[in-house]
């Protein structure tokens, strides 16, 4: 599943896992409260989570899934270099890691293989 507000980010992050990893089938929302509320429907193996949207951000995401005693996996992607952001995602232990963007293909790929 992917939650960035950034429709272009989704369909790049889409056309990566296609090719790297075409057995994942994906879904993206530009609307965190609309993926929330699919997560029990759709089940994701793991979630990519931006951090800075609009509405609802990734912090009350991940709140959210810690109050609802979510389980699934989140990879953090977003474009905050902040030291501060990277501290504060280690609090949540659904996040299973935090990459900023542009994010390293390899890297991604490991994790996607790892899924």
């Amino acid at each position: 599943m992917l939650v960035d507000d950034q429709s272009m980010s989704n369909f790049i992050m889409k056309k990566y896992i296609q090719i790297k990893a075409p057995e994942h089938q994906v879904f993206d929302f530009t609307d965190p409260e609309e993926a929330y509320g699919q997560l029990e429907e759709l089940a994701p193996d793991i979630i990519f989570l931006d951090l800075n949207m609009p509405i609802m951000d990734g912090w009350q995401f991940l709140q959210a899934m810690q109050r609802d005693a979510r389980k699934h996996k989140v990879a953090i992607l977003t474009s905050s270099t902040s030291e501060l952001d990277l501290e504060e995602s280690t609090k949540y232990p659904n996040v299973i890691n935090f990459f900023v963007k542009p994010f390293d293909a390899d890297e991604l790929a490991r994790l996607l293989g790892s899924i």
